[in-house]
């Protein structure tokens, strides 16, 4: 096998023993009607089940199955996360382990970023989720698209294909493999694009995910954002709150002084300025003014510095190196 391969296959996993037999053995037939060369790597995100038996048996059974195996739960970003560090394809395509993703899909897509495209990410157009899953997931894929400017209509997808230069040029982590069409682009890779594909009936076992992956989600579409915007120069976020507060606190201070001295040359009394709300309103808009100028010089130093962010307890590898 070469050391660059047209295609890697990542599949994310947590408990899902069930499915992944049948799985594979759809991916096995679909890539054995090409040409193309191609890896599996599988990522087991911490399953108490027998998932990683499944796998070590299917890479026995077939060379091109990869398998990674966390010591506990991590989530699906940092499952992502390690899978792409080990691709070696030219083409890399995501895609969940519960065979609601058709791995007929996988040809079309991988043709897609050989035409020129640096994502291609799935629209599930016809969903089979329950309300409680499919009408959230509408409201922040319509709240990403404003905020981010790219228009495909679902971020969450599982399945996506990607040229090899994204996956290898970013990292994931949190709830944050929802959003790589919107870092990739921050990192310039604006060829981004959507294909309709087929959404399958779940077959195996239940939805990994409960209702707080949208409040999580929405946290870590606020982190992209800013990350994306404000990493390498955090000081023009902090330092313009900084100096609308100032300023606004020093206006504040101003109209209190400027009252008094009119009142003074016209003989008048005057409230003492304590006696004012504007007066304390004031002042704490300066204090926050200054406050928040400290924080955006701290970011300067700090901006970025993590160095174990990404770092995961691996228990077990096959096939990579």
């Amino acid at each position: 096998m070469n050391d660059q391969l047209n295609l890697t296959i990542v599949i994310p996993l947590y408990n899902e023993d069930e499915s992944l037999p049948k799985l594979l053995e759809w991916i096995a037939r679909v890539m054995a009607a090409t040409e193309l060369t191609y890896e599996v790597i599988l990522v087991d995100d911490g399953s108490n089940d027998d998932s990683w038996g499944v796998i070590s048996a299917g890479s026995a059974a077939d060379k091109h199955v990869k398998g990674i195996r966390f010591t506990r739960n991590y989530g699906k970003s940092a499952a992502l996360n390690v899978g792409f560090e080990a691709s070696l394809g030219e083409v890399v395509i995501t895609m969940d382990a519960d065979m609601q993703d058709s791995p007929d899909e996988i040809v079309p897509l991988y043709q897609m970023i050989k035409d020129g495209n640096d994502i291609v990410s799935g629209w599930k157009q016809k969903r089979y989720d329950p309300l409680m899953k499919t009408i959230p997931s509408k409201f922040f894929n319509g709240v990403t698209r404003m905020m981010s400017g790219i228009k495909i209509h679902d971020f969450n997808c599982g399945l996506k294909a990607y040229n090899a230069d994204v996956v290898k040029s970013i990292e994931i982590y949190g709830e944050m493999h929802r959003y790589i069409p919107v870092i990739a682009k921050k990192a310039g890779f604006g060829k981004i694009t959507e294909k309709v594909v087929e959404h399958r009936e779940r077959e195996f076992g239940t939805t990994k995910f409960g209702l707080e992956r949208f409040i999580f989600g929405f946290l870590d579409l606020l982190s992209v954002m800013f990350i994306t915007r404000f990493s390498k120069k955090p000081m023009h976020l902090f330092g313009s709150l900084g100096t609308l507060f100032f300023l606004g606190g020093g206006g504040g201070a101003f109209y209190i002084i400027a009252v008094k001295l009119i009142a003074q040359m016209n003989h008048e009394v005057a409230r003492q300025a304590t006696e004012q709300p504007l007066f304390y309103l004031a002042i704490c808009s300066i204090i926050i003014g200054v406050q928040l100028f400290l924080a955006g010089f701290l970011a300067e130093l700090i901006s970025r510095s993590s160095s174990d962010r990404n770092k995961y307890l691996i228990k077990s590898k096959i096939g990579i190196e």
